[in-house]
Parts: structure tokens; C-alpha cells; sequence
């Protein structure tokens, strides 16, 4: 999501050269889900699994190599993406030709703010903790931007690929938090509290 964070543990032969080259540029990553459902999606060598149409670029904002040779990163969402096209080299890992046309506002910040019904986004966050028993920093909640609220909820969320992917792919911020609402609700509607987490 723009201008949200996200931490990986990097230990993947391939991530790490990606991670190399990576750091010598731009420091720019492409993050996308598989076009599948589940872990069995994993990509082997053999095996090339499609991709979503659809992901977010990040820039790596923290970096530090961690025991056994891993590196532990940070990234921070800058915009969203269409893929065009897989491009043909000689990596291990995959590089796309992709547009970041239709996601221009992506990069303006705050931007929708005023049309997002925050009470509402509050009200249902406070019955999902509640049910779920678990404590949030209200101040630090009220004192943060809505859309940096929205965004890092969608990130930490414990939903899955499909929801994911629905809440990435929301037109603008106030639709975002509106699917971020209604799948709160039905979890709450079909007996949340069964000891989901935020990450």
C-alpha cells in the first residue's frame, strides 16, 4: 500500500541477489501476489507461477544484514502497478515491464482523506480488538492521518490473498476503508473473536 511499511526476512538465494542489485539502484522492489490461492503457489525453479495483474512497488527504507547471511528489510509502499509484460534476463528472479498510469494520485498524499468516514472506520476497529481481546494506542490511532491508518490496517490485516488483493486493487482510499469495514463486519457477523490477530 502507498506509504505504508512493510518488514521482510530476506534469505532466498535469489531474493538476496535481487536484493543486491536492488540496493545499487533505485532501491525500488515490486511486490505482487500469485494469481492462485494458497501456499502451494510457492514458485519452484521449474515452475513459473502467474502473477496477479495488479501490485504495489516499494522502496527499500531499512536494511541490515541479520545471522546466516539474511537481511532484514523495510519497505515503504510508493505506488501502485499494472504489469505490462515479463521481461526475458538472465537473474533468478523475475522482472516485469510494468505502468503506473492509472495510479497516479497513489502518489499524493492524504489524498481522499476528507471522504473517508473515519468514525465508522473507528467504531468498527474498536468491536474487531474488543472481540479479538486485544489493546491498540488510541492516542497514537486518533493522532494518525487516515490514510496512514487505512493503509497500515490493509497491510496488518489477517486476511487473505483474495481480501488482500481486494483491498490493494480499491479505487481510492474511502473505498479502501470501505472494504476494510465490510470484511471486519462479517468477521464479526460470523462470531469474530476466534483468536485472529492483526500482524
Amino acid at each position: 500500500m502507498p506509504r505504508a511499511t512493510l518488514p521482510l526476512n530476506v534469505f532466498e538465494p535469489r531474493y538476496l541477489e535481487m536484493l543486491e542489485d536492488v540496493m545499487a539502484g533505485d532501491r525500488l522492489i515490486g511486490i505482487i501476489q500469485p494469481a492462485g490461492q494458497g501456499s502451494d503457489d510457492e514458485e519452484s525453479p521449474r515452475e513459473i507461477v502467474p502473477l496477479r495483474s495488479i501490485g504495489c512497488v516499494g522502496r527499500v527504507t531499512s536494511y541490515q544484514e541479520v545471522d546466516n547471511g539474511r537481511l532484514s528489510i523495510t519497505l515503504t509502499g510508493v505506488t501502485r502497478y499494472d504489469i505490462i509484460d515479463e521481461a526475458l534476463t538472465d537473474r533468478p528472479y523475475r522482472v516485469m515491464s510494468v505502468s503506473y498510469d492509472r495510479y497516479a494520485s497513489d502518489l499524493t498524499e492524504g489524498l481522499g482523506e476528507e471522504y473517508v468516514d473515519r468514525p465508522n472506520l473507528l467504531r468498527v476497529l474498536r468491536a474487531y480488538l474488543d472481540a479479538n481481546k486485544l489493546e491498540a494506542d488510541w492516542a497514537a490511532i486518533q493522532r494518525a492521518s487516515s490514510e496512514f491508518l487505512i493503509n497500515a490496517l490493509c497491510v496488518m490485516s489477517p486476511y487473505g490473498m483474495e481480501e488482500k488483493q481486494a483491498l490493494l486493487e480499491a479505487a481510492d482510499l474511502k473505498s479502501r476503508a470501505e472494504v476494510l469495514v465490510a470484511l471486519a463486519e462479517m468477521e464479526l457477523a460470523s462470531g469474530g473473536g476466534s483468536g485472529t490477530t492483526l500482524q
